[in-house]
């Protein structure tokens, strides 16, 4: 699998490139539904090639619910058995679904891109149903999308900002109102309604931006759809503003062609909040375990610790407090911890608290948009 900058760097390049309806459309999208697939079942299972486009395609025609919309962390290479082939079908009616872990919008493009290049009428037909569900999903108070449909935690109908629920729906959809490859074939009256979203959506990103003293800072994971004031997430994710989604609302931001005084303020303020919040003389390091340990969710085969280096590279915290900026840190039981060492050994292997998400904004993309908009 891809490292996440690479990652990156390839779902940017499709964002902006064209490819010819020739070329298989990539499975980069799906990279953390696989991730999260693969914690909890291993990787010893049987995939389709990732070139055979139509066998992926057809998963996802299996696996797409009658509302037009997919439950999360599935595997769309894997192949299925008849026994689980059954059982797909008989999920058809279930009406839940998620956005969760860069969902539902994913299936939408790839199966686009599926119908460019084969011409099945019932990819292209599949893929409309999941835009329609994405539209009809979007949050009237502010424009942003729920995590999940029904909610079944106490998070799953707030505004998320987490794993691009709402910048991975806006970046698909504004796509979609230019009619840019593979949305070619998609009507004038979707692209406008795409448009009419967009325009909510990005209007509720600077509306949501959290200040600082007056400053602009970056985003919560998310937000009580009804007052818009930051909430937590999961009972180890507690308010705070969030480093890594942070980044993906400001290279959402940045990818705008034409952006206003006002997005480009949010811009501005998101990346020198990101700079000031760099942690300097520490470093992250994995280590083996003795043996591998069992969670609920993953196999544990490493731990994490933080340790002093001065020579380490820039270092960020997934969370920061709202109001003072200090690192936020917790358990699964909520409650805040002071220092790494303090968290349980299974939410250090198994959750991201430190890492180097704006690293590649700041140095390469943030300078070359500066340079794009300089006028």
């Amino acid at each position: 699998m891809k490292t996440m900058p690479a990652l990156i760097a390839a779902l940017t390049l499709s964002a902006c490139a064209t490819p010819p309806p020739a070329s298989a459309p990539s499975l980069d999208g799906f990279y953390d539904a696989v991730h999260h697939w693969q914690n909890k079942n291993g990787k010893t299972y049987a995939r389709y090639a990732d070139n055979d486009v139509t066998a992926i395609a057809d998963n996802l025609l299996l696996l797409q619910r009658d509302n037009g919309g997919w439950i999360e962390n599935r595997d769309p290479a894997r192949i299925l058995s008849k026994a689980e082939k059954a059982v797909a079908l008989k999920e058809k009616s279930d009406p839940a679904f998620s956005f969760d872990n860069r969902n539902i919008y994913t299936q939408v493009e790839y199966l686009m891109a599926a119908f460019e290049r084969t011409q099945r009428s019932d990819y292209r037909s599949a893929a409309l149903r999941g835009l329609d569900l994405i539209l009809s999903q979007q949050i009237k108070n502010c424009g942003g999308w729920p995590h999940t449909v029904p909610a079944k935690s106490s998070f799953h109908d707030k505004i998320t900002m987490a794993d691009e629920v709402t910048s991975g729906n806006l970046r698909l959809l504004r796509r979609i109102s230019t009619g840019e490859y593979p949305f070619v074939s998609v009507s004038k009256d979707l692209r406008k309604q795409a448009a009419s979203a967009v325009t909510a959506g990005d209007a509720c990103l600077l509306r949501l931006q959290i200040r600082q003293n007056g400053q602009l800072t970056g985003w919560a994971g998310q937000y009580d759809p009804v007052t818009l004031q930051p909430v937590k997430g999961r009972s180890f994710e507690l308010v705070s503003i969030v480093s890594q989604e942070s980044v993906e609302n400001t290279r959402y931001l940045m990818s705008i062609p034409n952006p206003s005084p006002e997005v480009i303020a949010a811009i501005e303020g998101a990346v020198a909040w990101m700079k000031r919040s760099a942690i300097t003389g520490k470093r992250l390091e994995t280590f083996a375990l003795p043996a591998p340990v069992k969670y609920d969710y993953h196999t544990a085969t490493t731990d994490n610790r933080l340790v002093d280096d001065p020579s380490a590279p820039l270092l960020w915290a997934r969370f920061y407090d709202v109001s003072d900026n200090s690192v936020i840190l917790a358990n699964r039981d909520g409650v805040r911890v002071a220092t790494y060492a303090d968290i349980h050994p299974e939410r250090r292997s198994g959750y991201g608290w430190y890492g180097q998400w704006p690293q590649r904004l700041i140095e390469i993309e943030y300078p070359a948009w500066k340079a794009r908009v300089k006028r």
